[in-house]
Order: C-alpha cells, then sequence, then structure tokens
C-alpha cells in the first residue's frame, strides 16, 4: 500500500474517531432514519433521506453504522455537537469538584502572629478555590505536656476563617500531632 493512502486511511480514522459521518459521508446503501422529532420514518435509500434532511434545512447522521440497516437520524449536527461539549465540560468540572486536593499547612503551639496570619491568607486562598484543607500542630519535647496550647491555636485559626470555612474533623491529637480538616462552607 503506498505511505500516501496509508497516511490518508489513518487521517481519516482519527478524523472519525469521536465524530459521527453526516450527510454525504455515508456511503451505505439503505439507512433507517429517525425523524428531527424522534419519530420513525422507515428504511430508505440514502438519497431520498438526504432529501428529505435537506428539505427539513438539517444534517442526515449516522448513529449506529453497526445496525442491520445502519441508523441515521436528521439533526442540527452542530448543534449536538454543542451539546455534547457542553455535557462533557460540565461532567469534569462536577468530577475536579468531587476530587478536591487536600493541602496541608503546619502550625507549632507557639506561632508567632505574623506566621499566623500569613498561614491564614494562604489556607484562605486554598478554601476559597474548593480545596480541603488539613491543619496540623506538631508538638515537641516538653510541648506535650500542655497540648490544650495547640487546640486552642487550631479552634483560634478555624474562628478566623468561619466565614468561608466549617471544621469538617474537629482537632484530634494522634501521637505527637493534632489535627483539624476544614472545608469550604456550603
Amino acid at each position: 500500500m503506498p505511505t500516501f493512502l496509508y497516511l490518508m486511511e489513518v487521517f481519516y480514522i482519527a478524523n472519525t474517531k469521536n465524530n459521527l459521518l453526516i450527510n454525504e459521508q455515508i456511503k451505505v446503501s439503505q439507512v433507517l432514519v429517525i425523524g428531527p422529532n424522534g419519530e420513525q420514518v422507515g428504511v430508505k435509500p440514502v438519497g431520498d433521506a438526504l432529501t428529505l434532511a435537506s428539505y427539513a434545512g438539517l444534517d442526515l447522521v449516522l448513529i449506529n453504522p453497526n445496525g442491520n440497516p445502519p441508523v441515521c437520524k436528521v439533526m442540527d449536527y452542530n448543534k449536538y455537537k454543542y451539546e455534547k461539549n457542553k455535557k462533557e465540560k460540565e461532567a469534569l468540572k462536577r468530577q475536579k469538584m468531587s476530587q478536591a486536593e487536600l493541602k496541608e499547612f503546619r502550625l507549632s503551639p507557639n506561632i508567632d502572629v505574623g506566621d499566623f496570619e500569613t498561614k491564614l491568607r494562604n489556607v484562605r486562598k486554598y478554601i476559597e478555590k474548593g480545596d480541603k484543607v488539613r491543619v496540623v500542630i506538631r508538638f515537641k519535647g516538653r510541648q506535650m505536656a500542655h497540648t490544650e496550647l495547640g487546640r486552642d491555636v487550631l479552634i483560634k485559626f478555624a474562628n478566623r476563617l468561619e466565614d468561608v470555612a466549617e471544621i469538617s474533623e474537629q482537632p484530634k491529637l494522634d501521637g505527637r500531632s493534632m489535627t483539624m480538616l476544614l472545608i469550604q462552607k456550603k
């Protein structure tokens, strides 16, 4: 097979992979025609089906090429593609929202005011973007004797973000770390 014909075949397959065949691209003799309102017109030669579609000012689209006979529908192909793309984008958007990223921020029980404000600003950005944020306080040495100080820092942190965030998991101590999970307010 000459290289040119092979490349044309590959190009044709790549183009028709996601797109349906329309109008003159349909190369079968008989098709089952479905009208623009969903009514079944019957089995017709492709020429008659094309004439029917052109009278309606619409396209003849091959919906099921594997049927016996193949099934075509009279519809506005551009509108169909637009609505299909819109549905795909909406599904992708919902998928991204359900897969919100989990960010982790570490604080200390004796955090300075400037550091506290900086972390607060950064967490606010992520929460507003829709991500979940885990705030962790790691206790070192003698700090384990005063875990209530760490809990107070976490509660103060959550209270400062209460306009955009809510506490999903209350502060809990796990070994030397105390964690709290914040999510975007509904």
